[in-house]
């Protein structure tokens, strides 16, 4: 069994190529796989290994960042999520190209998962899911407003034309992580928002800790690895993702006519060229229905 690992942490880094190159050796020496991207305003990474490897990696980044200080979660995999390891230098962690958004100077309140549910059960509050379309449509929680939005960067107009600081007063996000939350809940601070709340550790840390008796919590929750899409304690879950252009699949949309195992799906099939529909059975074929792994996001 695998132990996978996802962290990230808001915290100023410099010196960020020498970091890369010392954060790839020694994943490689422990024989890690994943993704860590690294920016002057944090961390952010998932990845995957024996216990002894991610134990390793986690020691080198609290000395490095205080890590334990940020956002870690653990789960296991039977199989590989990630087929190699990549160290990445990004301009942000999380990608929202908004300066203002600065969670290390400002951040909204940490709720924890213990504590959701009587939080988002109040009528003054309006839940907000930040994720993209993608991922919302495989689970979300009961009476969530789900923004519509194909990518991170897409939320500063939502909040911009959907929402109004005089209006919603209250305002509890979630994400996948926490990640993304965290650097929304500044953002939307500094456009005047009164309380904002966003919840720790995520939805894998609420899947992780809340009973499925107890939860609020509708379907799955998309992951950025080879899972798809993991259920209540963290389990595998039955989502699959086209290969083709790794949206997720559920079990009508995979039984589809269009979807072809590593080629093709009902989203995609319309821009499907010959060629590349040629290039990608060559591939399926060589190297198995292996997905295409995005960087982490969370």
């Amino acid at each position: 069994m695998l132990e996978v690992v996802a962290l990230y942490r808001f915290v100023p880094l410099d010196g960020l190529e020498t970091l890369r190159a010392e954060l790839l050796r020694l994943c490689r020496a422990h024989g890690l796989r994943g993704t860590i991207l690294l920016a002057r305003e944090g961390i952010n990474g998932t990845v995957a290994g024996s216990s002894s490897g991610v134990a390793a990696l986690l020691s080198a980044l609290e000395g490095i960042c205080g890590i334990a200080q940020g956002e870690v979660k653990h789960s296991q995999a039977e199989e590989w999520p990630f087929n190699r390891m990549k160290v990445r230098i990004r301009e942000e962690i999380i990608t929202l190209r908004a300066p203002e958004a600065d969670p290390s100077r400002q951040a909204g309140t940490y709720v924890a998962p213990a504590e959701w549910n009587d939080l988002i059960a109040a009528e003054d509050v309006l839940v907000l899911d930040t994720r993209n379309r993608y991922e919302t449509k495989v689970g979300t929680f009961e009476g969530a407003v789900d923004p519509g939005i194909d990518s991170f960067t897409d939320f500063k107009d939502f909040v911009e034309t959907r929402l109004d600081p005089a209006v919603h007063r209250k305002v509890a996000m979630f994400c996948t992580g926490g990640i993304r939350c965290e650097k929304a809940s500044s953002y939307m601070l500094s456009k005047g928002f009164e309380s904002v709340f966003h919840l720790k550790g995520g939805i894998l840390k609420y899947l992780e800790e809340v009973s499925p008796q107890d939860s609020r919590w509708n379907g799955e929750c998309y992951v950025f690895d080879k899972r798809v899409a993991v259920g209540h304690g963290l389990s595998p879950g039955t989502w699959i993702a086209c290969h083709g252009c790794g949206a997720p699949l559920n079990e009508a949309e995979a039984r589809s006519e269009a979807y072809e195992a590593g080629v093709s799906c009902p989203y995609c099939i319309d821009g499907l060229t010959e060629e590349r529909a040629r290039d990608l059975r060559q591939r399926h074929a060589a190297f198995g229905a292996g997905t295409a792994v995005p960087d982490v996001e969370g």
